[in-house]
């Protein structure tokens, strides 16, 4: 038996979570047309594998990630690449980014197929390898690569491996219907994930506001060791690091990873995503999402080609667009709002909410903070919302980044019990992108840097090595001369038969030589200025000089005996003050004596 523990703070929003389970899961079809961004999840987008103009079938690869985290992107259906360049994606600014369109063809076509019956007939690698090639990413969250997290370090061993079927979420019933119906595939992805990684305990952990999908879950795992925990509905109990503390007492350290503590947690809808890869050989082409809200007229769970463009599956859950006032991606809580309907669906994609105007209310304006403390209260991280909007709000980020920003996992519990309705998970994301920025601004910057110091070492070592070349072929040249010189000089002192033009050339360079050594010495002697006349030296401005130096020593002596005296801070800087002023009288002295003697030594005029 489990033991549930609690975690910090956590609010109890209504969860209108009834709306979308009243009936079985449908097929939402192929529509006219599907867009498929190169990056639906965490870490490098795909580079397109096909050209426009090509057909492709089913479940082939068409965009591939050739280095870097990432996961390929295949085709969802048979049909022809008509077009590859930026469309609008689901992202909360709004932003385009670059897609591959297809058109299907009708056909349903799959490529060849490899399932596999006995995956532990293979090694690890090679069915980790199946998962990557299927473009299998994390469906809960953010999406990071499941074969990158099935593969830990060495050094981190997972004791626990968690499925998170918590779904904590308002609306979203995506994972509660995929629990009810495919009950089977769920345990068979968490069993290969369990074969993979080794653990010494495997637990499903869902809300207890789920029974129906407990009880499937039970039955499918009878026989088995996993253990089914089904905690109380508190928001955000279905956050990674909220469940395992739940499941297991223990915490994830800040700016930490589950795998630190010897935990991980996957998705349910991964764990299905997993099963098909290995059994059937399907890749990720399709994903359960939630279309709800009281301006559909069939809310419910829809089984979605990704790409699917969320205009056309609103559609199929009967969308009436006089009632609608806001589209949400997402949660409620988590989500945000679209601001258009041609974004299509993503492996990350679990909910749409057609909200009319008394369901979701726009927010009242942002008022002043009051200091409260209610946000403080509720924040599952444990964390100081305020402090943390102030500083962000400020725009000191460093500050902010100190109080551990980036631990928060903008559930939105903070914004939601403000009465001021400031938005504070909008601020917190802000700041975090700013940051975001500057350290790429900075890593940028310091590439620029090593790249130019790298040019310039390389620039000095090839001028260094060309002035050597230079100054070994002077070298050579000039002992190849004096060779030549010297064997031709004795060859002409000892009169024996030699080259006469060789001869002629000894000659007429000693000739030129003593030339020029003359020549050199007539501009020496010549340049040489004339010896200027000793001047008589003014006795009377030597004595003047003297005594100024000799009176200026006498005051700083003065100074000195005063500061010593009163025990000043400035008794060291006035003893090198009188050190260097006695020189000064000393060197005046001297120049005052050598001045008469140079006097004396001077012939007297005759009278």
């Amino acid at each position: 038996m489990t033991q549930i523990r609690d975690f910090s703070g956590g609010i109890h929003p209504a969860e209108n979570k009834q709306v979308s389970t009243g009936q079985p899961i449908q097929t939402a079809g192929v529509p006219g047309q599907l867009v498929l961004p190169l990056q639906q999840h965490i870490g490098e987008p795909a580079e397109p594998a096909v050209a426009i103009g090509d057909r492709v079938l089913k479940g082939q690869i068409i965009a591939d990630v050739s280095q870097g985290m990432g996961v390929p992107v295949h085709a969802p259906t048979s049909g022809v690449i008509v077009s590859i360049g930026d469309q609008p994606v689901p992202h909360p600014s709004g932003m385009v980014d670059k897609c591959i369109v297809l058109n299907p063809d009708g056909k349903d076509e799959w490529c060849e197929r490899y399932p596999t019956n006995d995956y532990r007939s293979l090694d690890r690698d090679q069915v980790l390898g199946i998962i990557q090639s299927s473009g299998i990413s994390g469906m809960g969250g953010a999406g990071f690569p499941t074969s990158i997290k099935l593969k830990p370090p060495g050094d981190r061993k997972v004791d626990t491996l968690i499925l998170n079927g918590a779904e904590c979420e308002p609306y979203i019933t995506a994972d509660d219907m995929t629990m009810r119906e495919r009950a089977s595939e769920v345990v068979a992805g968490l069993k290969i994930m369990a074969w993979l990684l080794r653990p010494e305990r495997c637990v499903i952990g869902i809300e207890d506001n789920k029974p129906e999908a407990a009880t499937a879950l039970r039955k499918a795992t009878q026989g088995t060791q996993i253990e089914i925990a089904v905690i109380p509905t508190k928001y955000p109990s279905g956050g990674e690091k909220q469940l395992i503390q739940i499941l297991t007492g223990m915490e994830v350290p800040s700016g930490g990873i589950p795998a630190d503590i010897g935990v991980m947690c996957q998705n349910v809808g991964t764990a299905v995503a997993v099963a098909q890869a290995v059994f059937e050989g399907s890749p990720l082409i399709s994903r359960i999402v939630t279309v709800t809200g009281e301006a559909v007229e069939k809310p419910g769970n829809f089984d979605v080609l990704l790409g699917t463009p969320v205009e056309y599956l609103l559609e199929q859950a009967g969308l009436q667009p006089s009632c609608a006032s806001r589209l949400v991606l997402g949660g409620p809580m988590m989500g945000y709002t679209l601001t258009s309907t041609a974004v299509p669906i993503i492996k990350t994609s679990n909910c749409i909410i057609a909200a009319t105007a008394n369901e979701l209310p726009a927010p009242p304006p942002e008022q002043a903070c009051i200091r409260c403390g209610e946000c403080a209260e509720v924040c599952p991280m444990e964390l100081l919302p305020q402090q943390l909007f102030w500083h962000a709000k400020a725009t000191e980020f460093e500050k902010a980044e100190h109080l551990n920003l980036f631990d928060c996992i903008e559930c939105g519990a903070c914004s939601y019990v403000c009465p001021s309705s400031i938005p504070l998970v909008q601020y917190y994301r802000y700041a975090k992108g700013e940051i975001r920025v500057q350290r790429a601004e900075q890593v940028k910057a310091d590439r620029a840097r090593e790249r130019f110091e790298a040019r310039q070492e390389r620039l000095e070592r090839e001028q260094q090595e060309k002035e050597l070349r230079r100054k070994e072929r002077a070298r050579a040249a000039a002992e190849a001369q004096a060779k030549k010189q010297a064997n031709a000089e004795k060859a002409v002192a000892s009169g024996e038969a030699v080259d006469e033009r060789a001869a002629k050339s000894v000659l007429v360079e000693q000739a030129l030589a003593r030339k020029k050594a003359s020549t050199e010495a007539s501009h020496a002697k010549a340049a040489a200025p004339a010896k200027p006349a000793q001047e008589k030296p003014d006795i009377d401005a030597l004595e003047k000089q003297f005594s100024q130096a000799q009176a200026k020593l006498e005051t700083m002596q003065a100074m000195l005996e005063d500061a010593k005296a009163q025990q000043a801070d400035n008794v060291e800087k006035l003893e090198r003050a009188v050190a260097k002023n006695h020189d000064r009288v000393k060197q005046a002295e001297d120049t005052l004596a050598d001045a008469r003697k140079t006097l004396a030594a001077e012939p007297q005029p005759t009278k």
